[in-house]
């Protein structure tokens, strides 16, 4: 189940989303609703995507049941208190192998809102990972993902699709802050948060030759070690306000639930500025759920805000400009994904297919030894031909069964044939 910036805009992603903080909560209920089930939770800025498996039962055992579309919508329902219909219209699903693509597709950035970003995959792995601290990963979720990281890492090795400004902080600055200013050497700037995307931010605003550097976080530890990896100078969160009205570009990435930033707050900070009110400031609003509201932008005509939301129209260019290496990386994807589907057939299928022919080669040999011992006078060459026959027959009675099975299992659908199977022949 997912929603990314492809079908639902950042408002609604922002009811999505969660914390890193709700996770924890977030993975209890789903292990409580969903037990036999193993879950990843990927929330980031563009996307709220939940990847679920059930591993193939072994022999002997019992098949456990996926969450389907409608349960996981229902799940986000309540633990965001939203009712269905405000957002339901806006999950999509993938099963079977699309799910697997998709994955695989997400992870090597060719689902990303800038494609070819080099943030995605990072994302992909500390989702996995927290997934893993609460328990709530499995045999086949592992085997999903690092396979996922696998084609991420080929995609960026044999691909071409990261050359050149590929993240969003990178885009952000480069082109829409290039259209504002000329230069940032004579630009203050402020930055507020202390996560990994004002830190990607940073580093591509020192690039540009940014001068002074001012860092504002509710946590004092956290931004000055920021300060330190990237250089500019902390300031306490009570002088946000001042800051607010003396710097020239805004970068905002906090994890607030509500906006930090209210029209009314912006305005006055502005009005008090002194000679920097009405000159151009330039705010990247990178958080999610947005820490500046939105009617920021409507101060006064130099005010120029930026949302996630509004990088759209420079990724589909970016998108055009690589086309060609689009196809090269979607080339990877299928040859992972069909190999990893070669593999999940074998997890599927292996252990019944190899308990079956066991007991079919057991019942031919006794009912060979039988035979033999009626027919003392044959000759070693007439009981390979005899042997030759029955394995034939044995094959070919059960080739059809055996792939059924198999295509079952490539579906992903490793449930009811096997099943089935089990008690056609007391597997």
């Amino acid at each position: 189940m997912f929603c990314s910036h492809r079908t639902a805009d950042v408002s609604l992603r922002e009811r999505l989303g969660f914390s890193a903080e709700a996770l924890g909560d977030a993975y209890a209920k789903l292990r409580e609703r969903f037990p036999t089930s193993e879950l990843v939770v990927l929330s980031t800025c563009n996307r709220v995507e939940v990847y679920s498996a059930v591993p193939p039962p072994s022999v002997g055992g019992t098949a456990g049941t996926a969450p389907r579309l409608s349960d996981l919508a229902g799940f986000l329902s309540d633990f965001h208190a939203i009712p269905r219909d405000a957002f339901a219209s806006h999950l999509l699903e993938r099963r079977g192998l699309d799910a697997v693509r998709h994955l695989f597709e997400v992870s090597a950035s060719l689902d990303s809102l800038v494609l070819g970003e080099s943030q995605i995959v990072g994302q992909v792995r500390d989702a996995y990972d927290l997934a893993q601290r609460h328990e709530a990963c499995g045999p086949l979720t592992h085997a999903l993902f690092q396979a996922a990281f696998r084609t991420a890492s080929r995609v960026r090795r044999e691909t071409k699709l990261a050359d050149g400004r590929t993240s969003i902080a990178s885009v952000a600055v480069g082109q829409f802050g290039r259209n504002i200013f000329e230069r940032f050497t004579d630009k203050t700037v402020l930055v507020i948060g202390s996560g990994e995307m004002a830190d990607e931010t940073l580093r591509y605003l020192h690039d540009e030759g940014t001068g002074r550097v001012v860092i504002v976080n509710r946590s004092p530890e956290r931004a000055l070690a920021l300060a330190e990896a990237r250089g500019g100078e902390v300031r306490p969160w009570d002088e946000l306000d001042r800051w607010l009205g003396e710097a020239d570009v805004i970068v905002s990435a906090t994890g607030a639930t509500t906006p930090v930033v209210t029209r009314e707050r912006f305005a006055a900070a502005r009005a008090a500025g002194g000679k920097r009110s009405g000159k151009p400031v330039f705010i990247l609003d990178l958080g999610l759920p947005r820490d500046f509201d939105p009617g920021v932008s409507k101060v006064d005509a130099n005010v120029f805000r930026y949302d996630i939301d509004d990088l759209e129209a420079t990724c589909a260019a970016n998108r055009r400009r690589r086309e060609k290496e689009i196809g090269k990386a979607k080339g990877i994807v299928e040859e992972e994904t069909q190999a990893f589907l070669r593999g999940l057939v074998h997890r599927a299928t292996g252990p019944v297919i190899r308990r079956l022919r066991d007991e079919w080669t057991a019942v031919r040999d006794a009912e060979l030894q039988q035979l033999y011992a009626r027919r003392p006078d044959w000759t070693d060459d007439d009981r390979a031909a005899v042997e030759r026959s029955v394995d034939r027959i044995v094959n070919k009675l059960l080739h059809p069964p055996l792939e059924a099975l198999k295509e079952e299992a490539r579906r992903g659908e490793h449930g009811t044939l096997l099943d089935s199977f089990r008690r056609l022949f007391g597997i």
